[in-house]
């Protein structure tokens, strides 16, 4: 008797484990869309889904925006505070401040890295002519750290343009 219990028992558990898989009802995609309706996706011309379980999160619509139009200014809710314009100016003059100001040293700190870079071939020091790796490393650092800061100069400039002129 145990013998054919712990034979039948691994099948047993197999069938209920599939069970509840195959008591979901067939999903049908038509284009961007997904039905469980078999007759509206015959009519429809929609292909049956196979392979898994689908999961469909309802996103929010975006109405289309009108070719050739530029992109619309965030609008801020009516219930939000309002800020008076002179003092929305002046922050806006301390961020232009700021960014500048962050401009300027990431643009030294760039020049810098150039000059230490010397085109690839940065000056050896004491212990780079005793350990050839480390001045390869050296080099490596060097021009990743050119590369992020020209990235950095550039976010820069783009937060910039962000903001009004003066």
């Amino acid at each position: 008797m145990n013998k054919i219990f712990f034979t039948l028992l691994p099948a047993v558990l197999c069938l209920a484990a599939v069970g509840p898989a195959q008591a979901q009802d067939r999903i049908y995609r038509c284009g961007n869309e997904y039905t469980n309706n078999a007759s509206q996706a015959k009519e429809r011309g929609c292909k049956l889904v196979e392979g898994g379980n689908v999961t469909v999160v309802e996103g929010a619509r975006s109405a289309p925006a009108a070719s050739g139009a530029a992109p619309k200014a965030a609008v801020s809710p009516p219930s939000a505070p309002k800020v008076d314009p002179n003092d929305q100016r002046s922050r806006d003059a301390d961020a232009r401040a700021i960014l500048e100001s962050e401009l300027r040293k990431a643009e030294t700190r760039h020049a810098e890295l150039v000059k230490e870079y010397n085109n690839g071939a940065p000056e050896r020091g004491a212990l780079d002519l005793r350990n050839p790796q480390r001045y390869m490393e050296r080099t490596a650092e060097l021009k990743a750290s050119i590369a992020r800061s020209e990235s950095d100069i550039a976010g820069i400039k783009r937060e910039l343009a962000r903001l009004p002129t003066r």
